[in-house]
This record gives structure tokens, C-alpha cells and sequence, in this order.
């Protein structure tokens, strides 16, 4: 699944994500959702979130 929905996005995901300073090369991170800091329902980047660690990103792709 790709991180473009807001519904498909929960507290306690397990998702990739890529942080503002990792996108010019696409390295991912990878964690659990904290927060979900977008508000509308689509994005086409991506939904951005909050993981657990503090890290914010935009979310590639939900494990699982």
C-alpha cells in the first residue's frame, strides 16, 4: 500500500517514510506512526506523519 490515503494511516502503523533531508536521494526510514500530521484525506506525496522516534516524513509504503 502506498501512503497516499489518510484512512489507510493509523496510530501504531508500521511504515516507510522519507524525511524532508533524505528526498533529493529516497532513503527511507522506518518506524512506527506517533501522530498523522496531514489533515486532508489525499495527498499526492504522500500523508506526512510523526513516528514514534520524533522523526516526521512523508510515508512511501505501510508494512503489513
Amino acid at each position: 500500500m502506498n501512503g497516499q490515503k489518510r484512512a489507510d494511516i493509523h496510530p501504531g502503523s508500521y511504515v516507510y517514510i522519507v524525511q524532508k533531508k533524505d528526498q533529493p536521494t529516497g532513503a527511507l526510514t522506518e518506524g512506527v506512526v506517533l501522530d498523522i500530521l496531514t489533515n486532508k484525506p489525499f495527498h499526492p506525496r504522500g500523508i506526512k506523519v510523526r513516528l514514534e522516534t520524533g522523526e516526521v516524513g512523508r510515508v512511501e509504503d505501510i508494512h503489513g
